[in-house]
Formats: C-alpha cells, sequence, structure tokens
C-alpha cells in the first residue's frame, strides 16, 4: 500500500492517459469534441511557467550561503554532477540514433512560409539573451530568463543584509506559484485523458505503438547505465575495492528508490551507504542532499529520449551536431537546474517544446513519456548521488581515500 501510494498520482495520470487512448481508439475523430479540454491544461502550464521559473530559480540561489562556506566541495560536486549528466545524455542519444524511438506516425508540423536564415553565432544571442526586459516574459526566451533568474539570485545573495527582504520575497513568491502549479496539477488527469482521446482519435494506434518502443528503448538503456557507467564511476573513485563497496551497499538504496519513486526519500538509506562505504562526513552530508534535487543523471536520459521521440513524432530530422548539441544542453538543464526546482519535469519539457519551436500539443504527448519510465529514472538518480560523493572524494582526497576510509 505504502508503495502505491508513492506513485499514486502518476499511477492516476497513466489511467487517464489510458482511458483517454480507448476512448480516442473508440470515437476516432469525433473524441475532438473534448479536445479543448486538454488545451486548457496545456495553457494553464503555459501561464504559469515564466514566473514560476524566475521565483523558483532566483530564490534557491538568493539563499544558498553554504556555498560560499563549502566553496571546495561544492565546486568539486557541481563538476562531477555535469560530466555524469553530459555522458548519461550522449548515452541516451547514441541508443536513440540506434533504435528510433518513434517512426510510425507522423503529426505534421506546421511551419511558416518564409524561413528566416540567421548565422550560428546569432542564434546563441538570442537563445541567451534578449534585448528588452519585457521579452523575458515570454516563453520563448526561456533560457534568457533562467540567466536572468540566476543573476538576480546571486546578486540578492551578494547584497547581504539588505538582500534579505527581497530573498524574503522571492522565497514567498516560490511558494506561491508552486502552489498555483499544485492546483493546476488537479485538473491534470482530465487534461491529459482528453488530450489523448483527441490525439488517438486522429492519428489511431501508430502513436501508441511509438509510446511503446520509447518504453522498451528507456529500460534496458537505463539499466545498462546502472550497471556499467555507475561500475566505471566507482572504479575511477575507488579502484577495484570501490566497485565492491559500491556494489555491496548500493541495493538497499536502488530498491528504495524504486519502491518510493523519491530521490528525497531514498536520502537516509543513501547517506548511510555512503558512510558504510567510506565516503568522509563533511563530503556526503554536502553531496547526497544537494545531488537528491540537483543532480538527476535519469532524467537526462529521459529528457534526451523525449528529444527524440518528439521529433519522430513530429517527422522532423534528429540530426547534426548543432541538434545534438542543443539536446544535450536541454538534457543539462533538466537533469541539474530544473530537477532542483519541485514540477522541474514540466519546466524542462515546456523547455523542449520552446526551444525547437515545437507546436503546444507537443507538450502532453512527451509529458506522458515521463509518467512510465519514472521508476527506474528515480533509481539512477538517487544511487548516481552515492558514486557521484566517491568521485567527488577521489578528486579532494587523492587516490588513496578509499583506504583510509573508515567503513562501518
Amino acid at each position: 500500500m505504502s508503495k502505491l501510494k508513492a506513485y499514486r498520482f502518476p499511477i492516476i495520470l497513466l489511467a487517464s492517459i489510458i482511458i483517454g487512448s480507448i476512448i480516442g481508439l473508440i470515437f476516432g475523430e469525433k473524441a475532438n469534441v473534448i479536445k479543448p479540454l486538454g488545451d486548457i491544461f496545456i495553457n494553464l502550464l503555459f501561464m504559469v511557467v515564466i514566473p514560476l521559473v524566475f521565483f523558483s530559480i532566483s530564490s534557491a540561489i538568493a539563499n544558498m550561503d553554504s556555498m560560499r562556506r563549502l566553496g571546495k566541495i561544492m565546486g568539486s560536486m557541481m563538476s562531477v554532477f555535469i560530466v555524469t549528466g553530459i555522458i548519461a545524455s550522449v548515452f541516451m542519444l547514441v541508443a536513440t540514433v540506434m533504435f528510433s524511438p518513434s517512426s510510425n506516425a507522423n503529426i505534421p508540423l506546421e511551419t511558416p512560409e518564409e524561413i528566416e536564415e540567421i548565422t550560428f553565432a546569432d542564434q546563441l544571442v538570442q537563445t541567451f539573451t534578449v534585448p528588452d526586459f519585457v521579452d523575458l516574459f515570454s516563453r520563448s526566451n526561456m533560457l534568457a530568463l533562467i540567466i536572468f533568474s540566476v543573476l538576480v539570485g546571486v546578486a540578492t545573495g551578494l547584497v547581504g543584509e539588505q538582500g534579505k527582504p527581497f530573498a524574503k520575497f522571492l522565497s514567498g513568491g516560490s511558494e506561491v506559484f508552486m502552489k498555483i502549479v499544485q492546483l493546476i496539477m488537479y485538473y491534470a488527469p482530465i487534461g491529459l485523458g482528453a488530450y489523448f482521446a483527441s490525439l488517438i482519435g486522429e492519428f489511431g494506434t501508430a502513436l501508441i505503438g511509438d509510446y511503446a518502443k520509447a518504453i522498451i528503448i528507456y529500460y534496458p538503456v537505463s539499466i545498462l547505465y546502472f550497471f556499467i557507467g555507475f561500475t566505471l564511476y566507482a572504479f575511477i573513485a575507488g579502484g577495484r575495492e570501490g566497485v565492491v563497496r559500491f556494489w555491496k551497499n548500493i541495493l538497499a538504496p536502488a530498491a528504495t528508490a524504486l519502491g518510493t519513486g523519491s530521490s528525497v526519500a531514498t536520502l537516509p538509506i543513501n547517506l548511510q551507504a555512503a558512510q558504510k562505504i567510506g565516503v568522509p562526513k563533511d563530503i556526503r552530508e554536502t553531496v547526497l542532499p544537494l545531488g537528491a534535487t540537483i543532480h538527476m543523471d535519469g532524467s537526462c536520459l529521459s529528457a534526451m529520449l523525449k528529444i527524440a521521440f518528439v521529433f519522430g513524432v513530429f517527422n522532423m530530422d534528429f540530426s547534426g551536431f548543432s541538434t545534438f548539441l542543443t539536446a544535450i544542453g536541454i538534457c543539462l538543464l533538466s537533469g541539474i537546474v530544473m530537477s532542483g526546482i519541485p514540477g522541474g519535469g514540466f519546466i524542462g519539457e515546456m523547455m523542449i517544446v520552446t526551444l525547437y519551436g515545437l507546436p503546444l500539443q507537443a507538450l502532453p504527448i512527451i509529458s506522458a513519456i515521463g509518467v512510465v519510465v519514472d521508476p527506474p529514472a528515480t533509481m539512477v538518480n538517487a544511487t548516481g548521488d552515492t558514486v557521484a560523493s566517491m568521485v567527488v572524494t577521489r578528486q579532494l582526497d587523492g587516490k588513496d581515500w578509499i583506504k583510509a576510509g573508515e567503513v562501518s
């Protein structure tokens, strides 16, 4: 019952998608009559995303006093988080290039008659900055908004005592808009169910087959990354002894993550495992709590799958260096920056939609993937924190840390 309770909402969402799909199969294109119910849900999410991103990121950074005290650990930790996130993204990228997650359903993508040609340098400028403050309020400038939010948070922290009232305002704004998201999510089963009824009614069983193919790709790839990737990281951290200690102690956190569906709920078991492995107290008690919120290799894996999937569904060419580089960047944002925000999964999905110029109906299509891949993604997210703490220890304490570490 406790496991069912932990996955209650994802199960409800999955059930609503299945019911909506059945309605679409039965009634066909007549199911389009309830499509506005799905459009309402999508519009509500896009309506709240701009203030949510600003308040969440800026308030989180404005209150990060621990970074000043533990700069060395934090610097090493972030480098490990970024490198492992890139590796996870590339790992899934290779899998999606070899085995396309969608090939049956091709939803037409409306494109303008005239497309303006811009250079790569101009594209970078337009992606990361805007010429006017008011342009930050558009969801098409999401990365520029994130950079602005980071700057506001850093500046608030640097001001010190005078910035505390503003930091309190940012924290209050974050809480308010998270409550709005919570209220909107009560409507999610109806919205997603209605949208999938119209979607399946129009495009039939081909789209269902694509979802099955995406799931078949994700589960083996995430399990392979869990065994191969984490074994490699443990070996880099502590050689053969590091590998032995890691696998001797990691199964309990992995099972807990699968059972609870929460990296935060797995944290106590993870701390205990890291202690038994021999990770020093100051490192494990910094890396693991922060990793539970901002280190998500499983989310990087799923973000890449979502990008490749939606490209196939909309019959877009998923190839080329710039396309892959952008995809890896989005995966990093989804797995590190956005994962630290409650509801960050949806924001990451919105980024995929906006940065690639996809229509609004792409959002529920890729959101459904996140629902069904959550269990293995959570397992990879949580256990990745433990092996990351080992690598951080190797960087800070040298290669002989594994001999000095007390296993208790």
